[in-house]
């Protein structure tokens, strides 16, 4: 995975000098994550304390996230967009006769896009199709305690993979001021997907973004 992330990051450092060159547009969005495939419900079974094997079910109902972008046109109807985010998604592992294991994922990511624009990459106006890849850091928590716990016993394991990401956006409003954004991409994991080998359940969910354009 780092051999795969190293390279990515360096891309994007790489082109910095270049894209500096041109006048960013900066983008803030509040998102709404909607889990997807096995995230969002997958079914296994477990070995208990004593050795007794059960079924389970775990999944991850919708998170919240922001995420910071830096838009750099190059092209009357192109753009290379840097992004930052950050969300927070919750869940639950159940079995029959167990207790209930509160789940928690939390994800940071870095990532680039390249952004299609039907109208003007430079002003960020009309509709644009965007795709790309993020170095995805998670941590996925599970909590012990009851329902209403303060996660004060909790169980982590953190996972750094490649994500990939493609969607479509529309920019609202005129060419000078503050514009909205409305935005819907799918996320999926690329690597480390393997549960079979122990990898974490893949991260894969759409996100619906509501946001502002300077």
């Amino acid at each position: 995975m780092k051999r795969l992330m190293i390279p990515a990051l360096m891309t994007l450092i790489g082109t910095g000098s270049s894209l500096m060159a041109q006048e960013p547009r900066l983008g803030l969005s509040l998102n709404l994550v909607l889990p997807t495939g096995q995230f969002q419900s997958r079914s296994g079974t477990g070995l208990d304390n004593a050795n007794n094997i059960y079924n389970y079910t775990e999944g991850y109902d919708f998170g919240f996230g922001g995420q910071v972008t830096f838009s750099f046109p190059v092209d009357p109807k192109l753009a290379f967009r840097v992004n930052l985010g950050a969300q927070s998604t919750d869940g639950s592992n159940t079995a029959p006769g167990y207790s209930k294991i509160n789940l928690r994922h939390v994800m940071f990511s870095v990532g680039g896009d390249l952004q299609i624009f039907t109208q003007s990459a430079y002003r960020h106006r009309g509709t644009y199709f965007l795709v790309g890849l993020a170095a995805d850091f998670e941590r996925f928590d599970r909590s012990f305690d009851d329902l209403n716990s303060d996660w004060a016993s909790v169980d982590s394991t953190r996972k750094s993979r490649l994500g990939g990401n493609f969607g479509i956006g529309h920019t609202f409003g005129y060419n000078a001021g503050t514009r909205f954004t409305l935005e819907a991409t799918y996320h999926k994991s690329l690597t480390g997907i393997d549960t079979a080998k122990g990898d974490p359940t893949p991260a894969d969910f759409v996100r619906v973004g509501f946001g502002w354009v300077f």
